[in-house]
């Protein structure tokens, strides 16, 4: 009998980490997940996810520590042997204009987005072979920025740079590399957003859409089923990121043109 596969996946104990771990185990996965806490709740959705050849482990692991993921990593393949798939989740996200950013919260969100990708890229890849598959998450505003989002674009730009060059590096060897880049998704870091993010950088995320997280956890899915390199979920957020990326002088006239009329209408917060 064949063994199931494994994956080891961050930031799997809530939001679309969570999501995603439930569809792995569904399809009988043997999962190692990576978080800071893990809740009841997710342990009981885990629990009832798993099926009879599925299996779950938890460790708990705070992503900005090196050390720590790469002996979460080594005690994984301990349990559950070579892993297939690997895909860092874990993430926060920082909504304010510049002028109000502390350089403490920029590091912070650095320290976890970008740093720790580099973090886990680091402990999963000297477990994984030919045939495998290592899924960093960045974003749309790794493509395209947004107003409010210096600390989180900055980060997530360097994710997608990051994969670039894992890609590079990693893909002659036989390992896939994927980078994720969902628009806005219905989780509970967004819904927190939307209570206390920038009015201006809410109101342009519109123009690339929102998805349920059972749709994007469909197209997230089929893309890595299919071992694609930039997995975009949505249609309007592959327009966006294609408007941006061919005719960027447009895209940045329509932002621009939206910014001054949502100024204009007083859809800002005034520095302190």
């Amino acid at each position: 009998m064949k063994t199931p596969p494994h994956c080891i996946i961050s930031g799997g104990a809530s939001g679309l980490g969570l999501g995603l771990a439930l569809r792995l185990l569904e399809r009988g996965y043997r999962l190692s997940i990576l978080d800071l806490s893990f809740g009841e709740s997710a342990k009981q959705q885990l629990s009832q996810a798993a099926a009879s050849s599925a299996h779950w482990q938890a460790y708990t692991v705070d992503i900005r520590d090196a050390q720590a993921c790469a002996e979460a990593a080594a005690s994984a393949v301990d349990n559950y042997g070579t892993i297939e798939l690997a895909i860092n989740c874990a993430g926060v996200i920082l909504n304010c204009r510049f002028a109000e950013m502390a350089a403490e919260d920029f590091a912070r969100v650095v320290e976890i987005n970008l740093c720790g990708s580099v973090h886990f890229a680091s402990a999963v890849l000297p477990h994984m072979s030919a045939g495998s598959r290592l899924a960093l998450v960045a974003s749309m505003a790794g493509l395209v920025s947004n107003y409010g989002y210096a600390a989180y674009g900055a980060s997530k730009f360097g994710v997608v740079g990051l994969a670039t060059t894992l890609r590079y590096e990693y893909e002659p060897l036989g390992i896939g590399i994927s980078c994720i880049c969902p628009p806005e998704v219905e989780t509970p870091m967004v819904e927190s957003e939307r209570q206390h993010g920038d009015p201006i950088s809410l109101e342009l995320k519109k123009f690339a859409g929102s998805l349920d997280t059972n749709t994007a956890l469909n197209g997230i899915m089929r893309g890595l089923d299919t071992g694609r390199w930039m997995i975009i979920p949505g249609v309007r957020s592959r327009f966006t990121a294609s408007l941006a990326r061919y005719f960027p002088w447009f895209f940045n006239r329509v932002m621009q043109s939206m910014i001054r009329r949502l100024l204009h209408k007083g859809h800002h917060r005034s520095s302190p």
